[in-house]
């Protein structure tokens, strides 16, 4: 009987593949092609919207870059004049307009103290949320908040507070605290999303063995999330070195680099301007290629222990 059945499948199978393969062939290529069409269109809308992102991103710092490295008698547009690094060399010397060197000190102190203050804050928070307790979805949304606050606001708000109780606005004081409204949500968010994907379970086996609360976090916990904190940090950084808008009113008398850069651009004729631009650029670059190296450090690291 199942001789039978396998024998009458097979037949039927037989009579049945030319005329459907027959008919569906045709089909399935015209629908192959129609696939690889809407494909190949969608790839190249694509690539066509990368080009022209790449363009506003980097168009602008090329620009700025090739400027800069003109001889003595370069100006502030195109063509260029020559080609030389002397307007580099120009930024060490006494400028009539602009402290390059001051504002660019205070730019890394004031970067460098809310790195570590999101750092700090953030870690805390993503533990402190780790467990539901009351007003926690209020106490996120009032932290998040200020990232839809315009930012020209928030500087003006706090330097206008500053000044009802007297206190005159610094860098290292009101600016650090407009900085903060910017950076800490970042900081926290990353915290969050580090902590979602943790797994319990180690920090329970490291309780299971006997370690203390304190041990398990230094031991375990922190290890695996070293290379998010270098995140944060690094989100910390380079939002408080470049920001402007939350400095403008806040910085008091003292200017940080975007501001000391952004005066200058009515008042410098010469392309020293970019040269200070393109060497900012390279140093962006460089703390985060060094905050890469270390988080990409930190991760072998865990894994191997």
């Amino acid at each position: 009987m199942k001789s039978f059945s396998n024998t009458r499948a097979s037949t039927l199978q037989a009579t049945r593949s030319p005329s459907s393969s027959a008919h569906s062939s045709p089909r399935r290529r015209h629908r192959a092609r129609v696939v690889n069409g809407h494909r190949g269109s969608a790839h190249f809308a694509l690539a066509v919207f990368f080009a022209l992102f790449v363009c506003f991103l980097y168009g602008p710092t090329i620009t700025i870059a090739t400027l800069s490295f003109q001889g003595p008698d370069g100006g502030l547009t195109f063509p260029t004049n020559g080609a030389s690094v002397h307007w580099f060399a120009n930024l060490f010397q006494q400028q009539a307009v602009g402290d390059f060197g001051g504002s660019f000190t205070r730019s890394i102190l004031l970067a460098t103290m809310i790195k570590c203050l999101t750092v700090v804050i953030a870690l805390l928070a993503g533990l402190t949320f780790r467990r539901r307790f009351r007003f926690s979805n209020a106490l996120f949304y009032l932290i998040v908040a200020s990232l839809i606050v315009p930012s020209i606001l928030v500087s003006l708000g706090i330097g206008l507070m500053f000044n009802v109780i007297g206190v005159q606005p610094t860098w290292w004081g009101s600016a650090l605290g407009a900085h903060l409204t910017w950076t800490l949500p970042f900081g926290v968010l990353i915290m969050f999303a580090v902590f979602n994907r943790f797994d319990r379970s180690l920090e329970e086996a490291a309780r299971d063995l006997g370690a203390t609360p304190w041990q398990s976090f230094r031991h375990v916990v922190l290890p695996l999330i070293a290379p998010s904190l270098v995140g944060v940090a690094l989100f910390g950084f380079t939002l408080s070195y470049d920001e402007f808008a939350r400095s403008l009113m806040a910085a008091g008398s003292d200017n940080t680099l975007p501001l000391e850069i952004y005066g200058m651009t009515t008042n410098v004729t010469t392309p020293v301007l970019y040269a200070l631009g393109t060497l900012t650029t390279i140093f962006s670059f460089a703390v985060i290629v060094l905050c890469g190296a270390i988080a990409v450090a930190l991760q072998r690291r865990a894994v191997r222990t």
